[in-house]
Parts: structure tokens; sequence; C-alpha cells
């Protein structure tokens, strides 16, 4: 093969893996927003035309690429709608486990919390918004430990 030629097969394969990056790892083009426990249950997977959307750690998602896993009859439709952090947790699709409640967690679920939080719903589902209850306290003022540039994807021009 020529010289020319392997310049073109490489700048042709970096072309493709810039492409593949740049699909991979777009910002959110809408802004995010303040879903109620009422309002995030509209987002359950059971009417065809809305999209689903379910909460992990107060971050709600954005999972309506994988209705094979979340739609309606599928195996984890338990989990949209709602926080379900202590479902994701202990892995458990439970009744009594659909809950943003951590309490009493053990140190191996709450780590397996943060990993299935970081490599799986962070890097697959887009980032929608936020629980009422991770930014608000229960008298409605603001959550003062809730910091909006530690959160993940936040970006300020996301926010505005």
């Amino acid at each position: 093969m020529s010289t020319l030629g392997k310049c073109f097969l490489v700048a042709l394969i970096y072309a493709t893996l810039a492409e593949d990056f740049k699909l991979k790892h777009q910002p959110a083009s809408k802004p995010v927003r303040l879903f109620t426990e009422e309002e995030l249950t509209r987002y359950d997977g059971s009417q065809e035309d809305e999209p689903i959307y379910m909460a992990v750690k107060g971050v709600v998602f954005d999972v309506t690429t994988g209705k094979e896993f979340y739609g309606k009859d599928a195996p984890y439709n338990a989990l949209v709608g709602k926080d379900s952090t202590r479902a994701v947790a202990k892995m458990s699709l439970d009744p009594e486990d659909l809950t943003s409640d951590t309490t009493g967690l053990t140190d191996e679920q709450l780590e397996s919390l943060d990993s299935i939080f970081e490599d799986t719903y962070k890097t697959k589902y887009p980032i929608v918004g936020y629980t009422a209850s991770r930014i608000l306290s229960a008298d409605g003022s603001p959550n003062k430990d809730f910091k909006p540039e530690d959160q993940p994807h936040f970006q300020i021009r996301d926010e505005f």
C-alpha cells in the first residue's frame, strides 16, 4: 500500500472514531427540570407516546432507549416513574424497595449503587432533571447541601 493510501486510511479511521466519540458524549440539548413525585409517575412507560423516566439518587434519567427493559410489561418496569434508588442498590424489584430512602443499606449495597449509577445510568441515559426531594427540603425550602455544580453532567448553559 502506498504512503498516500496509508495516510488516507489513518485519516479515515481517525474521522470515524472522532465521529463515534462525538455521538456518545453529546451534552444535553434541553434544559433539565425539577420533578415532583407525582410528575415523575406520568413517565412510567404505560403511555406509548410519553418518554420513560427513572430516578436514581435524585437524578432523573430518560431510559426510553431501554424500552425493552423499562417499558410497559418489561422486566424492570417497576423501577420507572419514580426514584428507585433503594431498589437499584439492593438489585431488588420488591415494592418496599421502590423508594429513594437509603436508610439501613449496607456499605456493599451503597458501593453497588454508586457503581451502577456511574457506570450504567450516567453513561447510557441522558439526564433530564432532578427530583424535588433532592433539591428541596421537606418544608419546601432549598436544600443547602445541594450544589448543582457537583451534579453529574451539570453544565450551566443546560440549566438556564
